[in-house]
């Protein structure tokens, strides 16, 4: 299963923090082989970074080339390094069952991202690839909620 790498407490996001997330982990029971990626740094982006956020759209419209990823403090455009940690991230990862991201993330973020300056519906540029890919995407928050997805015996 594809997981943020700042879920496992991976250093890696933009403020050089990590998010673990033992808890969401552990719903998932013994046995799951995990493959951490983290998309913003396997596309070139340092750790710490700053931050970033889609603008005109939301992850899907980042890959239709009708929104971009820029930086917060600058206003620069990090689209390329967005779009090609996406699919280094893929890549590595390969064929995966499930995917668990980090919530409101402009990479991994499911169902809300930070558009626009503000959290918003829609998917960051990594989760947006996912599930154009068929991947089922799972938010770390929702997933302390609800529980995994139900598994077929």
């Amino acid at each position: 299963m594809i997981v943020s790498a700042c879920l496992l407490g991976r250093a890696c996001r933009y403020d050089g923090a990590s998010k673990p997330k033992p808890d969401a982990l552990t719903r998932f029971g013994e046995g799951v082989e995990w493959a951490p990626v983290c998309p913003e740094e396997l596309g070139g982006l340092g750790t710490p970074r700053p931050g970033a956020d889609l603008r005109g759209g939301d992850g899907a419209a980042v890959w239709r080339g009708e929104a971009q990823v820029r930086r917060e403090a600058d206003d620069g455009d990090v689209t390329a390094e967005f779009c090609r940690g996406a699919e280094r991230a893929w890549a590595l990862a390969g064929a995966a069952d499930a995917a668990l991201l980090k919530a409101r993330s402009p990479s991994c973020g499911v169902g809300t991202t930070h558009i626009d300056g503000a959290v918003a519906r829609g998917d960051g540029v990594f989760a947006a690839l996912l599930r154009a890919r068929g991947v089922p995407l799972i938010d770390d928050e929702a997933v302390l909620i609800s529980g995994p997805p139900s598994r077929s015996p």
